[in-house]
């Protein structure tokens, strides 16, 4: 197998990986490590204070979520794919993370270049976006994902993965409560889950974070709830919190009300043998496969009926699926089959290196600067 030479290019909001909330930046840690266990030479522009077996490029000294003198996140961005560009023929192929900050600029050498869309994509202003910058390839992280755009260039779907050994199952039920891990927001229906949890007088762990835009919603809609009997709101815990909080749970309820663009925290409990009792939005039911790893329904009063079906399902084969379909080593070589095939079907092949297209040089972008303030 030919390394490879590969940017992965992350977002500057949490480090990599992130100490608390963060499905993003997990991802990228996760695919950046394993790229690195396969042989490649990754480079990674991150937070300086990200952890890697890469080479890392530190864009800014901290996660910009923990330095509280940033109040403008653009700046710092624009900082670093600057310092991508002057690098962009160092590397094979670029991996974005970022949304789409860098398709202007890196439009020219579109083929060497692959975007990861990490959230929601059926919101109408992306429509002209996406057909602007048609030739920037996209991986979907869920089939359902990509359904309201279908001009976009999408090169693969790509489900999200863990290393199998970060969490450890628990194949014998036992547990005393149910759990809701993730975010604490009008999407993610925490409120349901204290519904379910209460109809039928189960104890409800909730490890959630609460993000300042949804701090209105938590104090006014969650928080009430919370006085009642059963609840314990824990709030945001770690990786390796994560382990003995879903391991000891007897099931997730993931309650969601939006198009989900995957759903981390499914496969993290799936990873500890904990299955999944869900509402079908969103990738759900490309993630959850119903009767086997959870179960998935579409009303309050069909999750109330079903818990009971949920706590009975093997955990053993939860955790095995889990092993077949959502391992990090799988999902790098899904990514590595994709790098290949981009570089081979375009002129910017690892053997025709100069002949690429080159992006803009800083002499040419001061003449163009000069020319447009003209």
């Amino acid at each position: 197998m030919t390394k490879m030479k590969i940017a992965q290019i992350a977002p500057l909001i949490e480090s990599v990986p992130p100490r608390f909330y963060g499905g993003t930046e997990r991802m990228v840690s996760y695919l950046t490590e394993e790229l690195v266990a396969l042989g490649h030479d990754v480079t990674l522009f991150a937070s300086g204070d990200s952890s890697t077996a890469a080479k890392l490029v530190p864009c800014v000294p901290t996660a910009l979520r923990l330095d509280t003198n940033i109040r403008d996140t653009v700046p710092y961005y624009m900082l670093m794919l600057d310092h991508v560009r002057q690098r962009y023929d160092d590397f094979d192929i670029l991996h974005f993370h970022i949304d789409q900050f860098h398709f202007p600029l890196f439009k020219p050498i579109a083929s060497r270049t692959v975007t990861t869309l990490h959230g929601r994509q059926d919101l109408p202003d992306l429509i002209p976006l996406y057909r602007g910058f048609s030739t920037m390839p996209l991986v979907s992280i869920s089939n359902d994902q990509r359904l309201q755009l279908p001009d976009a260039n999408f090169a693969a779907t790509v489900y999200h993965g863990l290393p199998l050994k970060l969490h450890r199952p628990v194949t014998k039920r036992g547990g005393s409560y149910v759990a809701f891990l993730g975010r604490i927001s009008p999407e993610k229906r925490p409120d349901r889950a204290i519904m379910i949890a209460r109809a039928w007088g189960i104890p409800l762990k909730i490890a959630a974070k609460v993000d300042r835009a949804d701090e209105a919603y938590f104090r006014t809609q969650i928080e009430p709830l919370l006085h009642g009997p059963g609840v314990e709101f824990i709030g945001e815990i770690n990786e390796r919190q994560k382990t003995q909080f879903l391991g000891a749970a007897q099931a997730l309820l993931f309650p969601v009300d939006w198009p989900e663009p995957f759903g981390l925290s499914m496969i993290e409990a799936m990873a500890c043998g904990t299955p999944v009792l869900a509402f079908r939005c969103g990738s759900v039911p490309e993630i959850v496969e119903d009767g086997v790893t959870g179960i998935i329904v579409e009303t309050i009063e069909e999750a109330i009926a079903a818990l009971p079906r949920v706590l009975a399902l093997d955990r053993k084969k939860v955790r095995r699926r889990f092993e077949q379909r959502f391992s990090a080593t799988r999902m790098a070589m899904d990514y590595v089959n994709i790098y290949r095939s981009l570089l081979a079907s375009s002129k910017f092949a690892v053997h025709e290196r100069q002949d690429r297209q080159p992006l803009p040089s800083d002499e040419k972008c001061e003449k163009t600067s000069r020319l447009h303030l003209a």
